[in-house]
Order: structure tokens, then sequence, then C-alpha cells
């Protein structure tokens, strides 16, 4: 692929990139969420246009009973949780202060979900995670806590879908400029959570983020880097999505074209409230929707965030995860700076989150982390070093 023309910022810290790596996932998150569910053509109906920024709930006051939105009020900034998963697997973070794998899911994650009330945007209530999280993630607590099963096979058998990989933000952001180890660490962190293409599209989309942090990075560096890595049928969907998304410079012409490039490795099928038979079960040959859109998008915004993620939330369907991830890059890519202050100011409000704890706790990590990987890796050259030449 091409590298893009546009102008690179070159100097961005760690802190700026990752604040705009989880601030913008959040944002997109939120702005998602109100048409997650529905195609182009009924939120261009519903809000007389393409939406453009935050809006209300699709079903306005009646959010509390309307199905299938019911009893979420997903809309006015609020975010979901795909947030809601991405903070507390930095919470993780915090407590471990080092790469995780998936005992650092059962030992940690498992435990926040289902035992620390918080403020839940969506239920306007304070409430435990695990309230709302859905029945995919769920499985966590079902599988780890009362099944007792061993966290590195824990995903196995749960729906294959984006529920693992919608809140790897953090891993990419972890191993900031190493798109290889984001890759393996997700893949081992959704060992605990989802099996098949569901879990490499964990690692890939790590990969991204990682592959963002990198100075002169451009969206088009950041999809080969994914592609490089990915394997199977994700491989695939990413190719085809993204051949068609350069074709692009503007969202609206493409929302037809990345679908149809992308229905082909889809397992739910046109209808996205009802599934195929075949939905969401393990395949080689399959991939799921959202990593590879986000990163069409990518391309077609060319690193403009409003534009990558207006058009994520546009294209519809399981829009808010698709607007998670591709914010997420494009604030990796472009700092926090990029992301809308207006966006970001009123999701922090509407949802009562901090947005910018996160981002600088985990920067700070990251930090440490990067510190104890030169030390065994030093480790590591000293003992290699004593075995002396070849024979």
């Amino acid at each position: 692929m091409s590298t893009s023309t546009s102008d690179v910022p070159q100097a961005l810290s760690l802190e700026d990139r990752t604040a705009g790596c989880l601030v913008g996932a959040a944002v997109g998150d939120a702005l998602g969420g109100p048409v997650e569910g529905w195609t182009p053509e009924a939120i261009a109906e519903r809000h007389g246009g393409r939406v453009q920024g935050i809006v209300e709930p699709f079903h306005k006051d009646e959010w509390r009973t309307a199905r299938p939105i019911a009893p979420y009020h997903k809309g006015d900034g609020h975010v979901t949780d795909d947030t809601l998963m991405t903070h507390a697997l930095v919470r993780v973070y915090e407590k471990t202060r080092d790469h995780l794998d998936a005992y650092a899911v059962a030992d940690h994650l498992v435990p926040d979900l289902m035992g620390t009330p918080r403020w839940i945007p969506e239920l306007e209530a304070e409430a435990l995670p695990l309230q709302r999280i859905f029945l995919a993630e769920k499985w966590l607590v079902a599988r780890l806590h009362y099944g007792h099963v061993d966290p590195r096979e824990a995903g196995s058998g749960n729906i294959v879908n984006c529920g693992a990989a919608m809140y790897m933000a953090p891993v990419g952001a972890v191993n900031a400029g190493n798109p290889e180890g984001a890759y393996a660490e997700a893949l081992d962190v959704a060992a605990a959570h989802q099996s098949s293409y569901g879990r490499e599209a964990a690692g890939v989309f790590a990969a991204a983020v990682a592959a963002a942090y990198r100075p002169g990075a451009t969206p088009a560096t950041v999809v080969d880097e994914a592609l490089r890595l990915a394997k199977d049928g994700t491989k695939s969907a990413i190719e085809a999505v993204a051949e068609a998304a350069v074709r692009y410079s503007d969202f609206e012409p493409a929302l037809r074209p990345l679908r149809e490039a992308v229905a082909p490795f889809d397992t739910v099928g046109p209808d996205y409230r009802n599934p195929s038979l075949g939905a969401r079960r393990p395949s080689r040959l399959h991939a799921i929707e959202e990593l590879p859109i986000a990163l069409g998008m990518l391309l077609i915004g060319d690193g403009d965030f409003r534009h990558t993620v207006l058009g994520s939330v546009n294209y519809g369907r399981d829009c808010d995860s698709i607007a998670t991830m591709s914010g997420a890059v494009v604030g990796a890519l472009r700092g926090q700076a990029a992301v809308p202050a207006e966006w970001a100011g009123e999701v922090a409000r509407a949802s009562r989150l901090d947005l910018a704890g996160p981002a600088a706790s985990l920067a700070t990590v990251t930090r440490e982390v990067f510190a104890r990987d030169l030390e065994r890796r030093r480790a590591h050259e000293a003992v290699f070093a004593a075995l002396g030449a070849p024979q």
C-alpha cells in the first residue's frame, strides 16, 4: 500500500499519543452508541442526514422501554461497554505494572467486573460493571470465576465476536511502537475471552495501535503492519476492505463498497439484528466485521479524527465498536489534540468519567514496563554471551 502524503507529526510524546488513543476510543464509542445496530439508510432517515457529532438516543425519551435497545441510555454522550472494559483493562495494568496474560484477566479483571460498583452511564446508576456488559463478556465471569477453567482456554466456546478486540487498545499502548509484542500479548490476554477470529482480531487491533505510536506512522503504514501480522480470514478481510477504501477520500460513497468488501468474511449476515445460522462460530475463513471496517475508515479519513470516526459511526451495524477502534488508532497517530475538545469534554461530562486519568496512568505504566523489558533483554544478552561462540 502507498504511504499517505498528509503531514505527519513527528514530536508527539508517549503521553500525548496515549491520551489521544484512550480519549479517542471513548469519544468514538459515545458517538457510535446511539446508532448501533442500524443501517446507514436508517441512520440518515432518523437524523435527517449523516450523524455529525453527539446525538440523542435513537428512540429519544423512550430509550428505557424501546426494543431492542432498552434499558440502555445510548446517546447524549454516554460511553458503552467498550469504554467500560477498556478502562477496566487499564486498571489491571495499574495493578500488575507489567505485561498481561490470561491469568491476569482471571486474577484482576474478573474481580473488578463483579466486585466494584462504578457509575454506568447507560444505566444512569452506580452498579457493578457485570450488570452492564454483554453476555459475551459475562462469559469471563462464568468461565473463570464459577467454572474454574484454565484461563488460557476459557475463551473456547464463547461466541466469536468483537468482544475481546474492542478493549485491547491498552495492550497496544503498553507495547507502543512494537506491533509484534502487542499482537502476542493481546492474543494471550484474549485467550481468556475469545477464540478463533475473535481472538485474532484482538491481536491485530492491539498491533495496529502499537504501530500508530511509531514516529512517522501513517494510516497506510498502520494497515500494512496489521496485514503483516494478521492470519487467515482476518488478513483476507482487511486486504479486501483496504483495497476498497483506498479508492475514496470521503466516507459517504464508500459506505456500501466497504460493506460489500467485508461481507464475504462476516458471519452475521445482511441483517445485523437477525444473525445468520452460521453467525459467530469459529472459522479460519471468516473475520469480525468491526476491525477491517475501522482500518478502512482510517485509510479514508487519512489521519483526520472527525472524518475517520464519523465514517465509522455512519457505517452503522456495530458502529460503536468500529468507532472505538478507529478512534483509538487515529488518536494514537495524531495525539490528544486531534480529538475534538468539545466532543471529549461532553463525553466526559455526560458519562461522569475521567478520560484523561486512565491515559496518564497507562503512559506511566508503559514506561515502567519498557524499563523492565530492557532489564530482561540485557539479562538475556548476558546469558547468551556466556554461552560462548559457536563451536
